[in-house]
């Protein structure tokens, strides 16, 4: 057996793992075209297939290293069939015999059966390598989107209530062919929640489909979703593949949904109805079974009723809805995503892993984050780049300008200052109360005991609480 898995450009490809006991290294460090025939087979196929080896000609059909190998000992047939589980390498295996005909359909249906299982461990053994893989790739990746990545190995950041009633939702309907529609802020990983339920579902085994409404012209939308023939339209100088098709048997996340032109939104009304589509230019009709992740920031009620989103698409993408909290709205789990960003970026860029005071925590724990946890990454990274010592002791907050306010007149504070006036109040808001369930502590998401001490090094006294302070 032989399993061998592309570069990240999946241009080429290199034997990983050769169970041979005389294979040698040679074989398992050459770098072979991804167009050769038995790859390219294997990889544009669902099923695995057996082609056999006594009929070929090396002469005329240069042939890799490790199938010349496996003919000079006596091989007359090869079963080749993908392992998709790899996002960025994707990896073939090649299982060799003696005799033609010994791969049976009970065989086939074992294998079908057993490919996922291999597949996750060969994705293991390839994050868990710690030889030089360049030939390869960096199959080390996780996944990186432009969302916060609050999702690494499948698990959420965060046990706040908001984000285990997100993760409940997850274990809910990842199982299912059900679509869900993904409701939030920008920033709060609307990505990588489509992701965990990707990766918790049936479907794991081959790669998400990822598509941003917001960045693709409008004029080339179309194309883009259901792909085109040669020639269909001017600049159409060769076939295109359109997501949907390369979202069959997989997920596909449309993200920024609102953004979607209403013409297209007919057309993908229709898709996720029929689960059929014609690409630009045919007449032939694609069958596909996709499973639709939709996801915005926009109220699409309010598009609905203002008329640039259709009614019907709405119900259709609304079947399972998940809303995703802003970070104020969880800000106990800030000490975990901010520990979890540190260790990321300093393991990333190989240096020490940094600690992160905490007194710098219960500044962040106040601050309201309006750009949510993408906000958090980057200011956390900031903050790395800017430390001298081993611990950080101070957040770098993007700085926020007052509306119609000249900065020349703009009264710079002590960050304290502006930390001292803000709980003031928040204390006048909630009438005095600092603890119990209408108090400060839990509109300012912090521990009444974190609150009491926080108040106690900015001199903020009980005559303050009752709402005689006029700084407040």
């Amino acid at each position: 057996m032989v399993i061998c898995v592309t570069d990240r450009a999946e241009k080429e490809y290199t034997p990983l793992i050769h169970t041979s006991d005389t294979a040698n290294t040679a074989l398992t460090t050459s770098k072979i075209p991804v167009a050769e025939g038995f790859f390219a087979d294997a990889m544009s196929s669902a099923d695995p297939l057996t082609l056999p080896l006594f009929n070929l000609n090396a002469k005329k059909q240069p042939l890799p290293g490790f199938i010349q190998k496996a003919m000079s000992n006596g091989m007359r047939e090869v079963v080749v069939f993908p392992l998709h589980h790899q996002e960025n390498n994707p990896a073939v295996a090649y299982l060799f015999f003696s005799r033609p005909g010994m791969f049976s359909r009970p065989a086939q249906r074992l294998l079908r059966s057993l490919s996922l299982q291999l597949s996750l461990t060969v994705s293991g053994i390839i994050r868990n390598l710690n030889q030089d893989v360049n030939s390869l790739g960096t199959a080390t990746d996780q996944i990186e989107t432009e969302s916060a990545p609050t999702v690494t190995n499948g698990l959420i950041i965060g046990n706040s209530p908001a984000i285990n009633a997100v993760k409940q939702l997850i274990k809910t309907v990842a199982p299912t062919t059900s679509g869900v529609l993904l409701l939030g802020e920008s920033g709060t990983g609307k990505e990588v929640i489509a992701a965990a339920i990707h990766e918790a579902s049936g479907r794991r085994g081959k790669k998400m489909i990822k598509v941003n409404c917001a960045a693709i012209p409008e004029n080339l939308m179309e194309s883009e979703l259901f792909g085109h023939e040669k020639g269909s339209f001017t600049g159409a100088v060769q076939r295109k593949i359109g997501k949907f098709k390369l979202a069959d048997q997989s997920t596909l996340f449309l993200d920024e949904i609102g953004e979607l032109p209403l013409v297209l939104q007919t057309k993908l009304l229709r898709v996720l109805q029929e689960s059929e589509f014609e690409p630009i230019g045919s007449s032939t009709t694609i069958k596909v079974n996709v499973r639709v992740i939709a996801a915005t920031n926009r109220n699409l009620l309010k598009e609905v009723a203002e008329g640039r989103f259709r009614a019907d698409l709405f119900y259709r993408l609304n079947i399972f809805p998940i809303n995703l909290p802003a970070l104020r709205d969880h800000r106990e789990d800030i000490p975990a995503l901010a520990n979890y960003f540190i260790k990321e970026y300093c393991t990333r860029n190989k240096r020490k892993v940094l600690t992160i005071a905490s007194k710098t925590l219960e500044t962040m724990q106040l601050y309201p984050w309006p750009g949510n946890v993408r906000e958090l990454k980057h200011c956390v990274e900031r903050s790395i780049l800017l430390c001298e010592t081993g611990t950080i002791t101070a957040i770098d907050f993007p700085e926020i300008k007052a509306p119609n306010t000249d900065d020349e007149t703009l009264e710079i504070k002590p960050l304290h200052e502006i930390e001292r006036a803000y709980i003031l109040r928040a204390i006048k808001i909630c009438n005095g109360r600092i603890s119990g369930p209408n108090g400060a502590a839990i509109r300012l998401g912090l521990p009444h005991t974190t609150l009491i001490s926080r108040m106690q090094k900015l001199g903020i006294s009980k005559t303050h609480t009752s709402g005689k302070d006029k700084t407040s």
